[in-house]
């Protein structure tokens, strides 16, 4: 089956996808700060561009909707009906995409963590995840954060 759209309204279809402040980031940052975590956000100099920076406890968070990154949620695991090995493709190529970020920030020292789309639905909820997954860490000693900066 062919694109409902012409390449021009496909462009303007993906180029209205946002790759920051999107709802489930914006949901993230606002149960971090409730916790009194403090952030920095979309750190350029490190691997994969985290949403979330926690400088002192050394760790890049990843906000990733479950669709675009393949998560094994119900939303994440559904495919498009049509042209479906592009789908699979571009999924595999992010998947594989987030897998080098990740290394290359464990090598430097960062410990990446990721929080679904589908984790931020429920408030109370996603404000358990980021405190199991990221409060109980504790921070890193100064020298490594110095290290790991630029």
């Amino acid at each position: 089956m062919a694109d409902v759209f012409d390449p021009e309204q496909r462009s303007a279809v993906m180029r209205a996808v946002k790759s920051r402040d999107t709802k489930p980031e914006l949901k993230v940052r606002k149960a971090a700060h409730a916790l009194g975590l403090r952030f920095r956000l979309q750190r350029a100099d490190l691997p994969g561009k985290p949403d979330l920076v926690f400088p002192s406890r050394g760790v890049a968070l990843f906000v990733h909707g479950c669709f675009w990154h393949g998560h094994a949620c119900a939303r994440g695991a559904r495919m498009p009906a049509t042209n479906t090995a592009y789908w699979r493709a571009k999924i595999a190529r992010n998947a594989a995409r987030d897998a080098s970020a990740s290394a290359a920030l464990k090598a430097m020292g960062w410990r990446p963590v990721v929080i679904w789309e589908c984790e931020t639905r429920d408030s109370e909820a996603l404000t358990r995840i980021i405190a199991r997954r990221i409060r109980t860490l504790r921070p890193r000693p100064a020298f490594l954060r110095r290290r790991s900066r630029g």
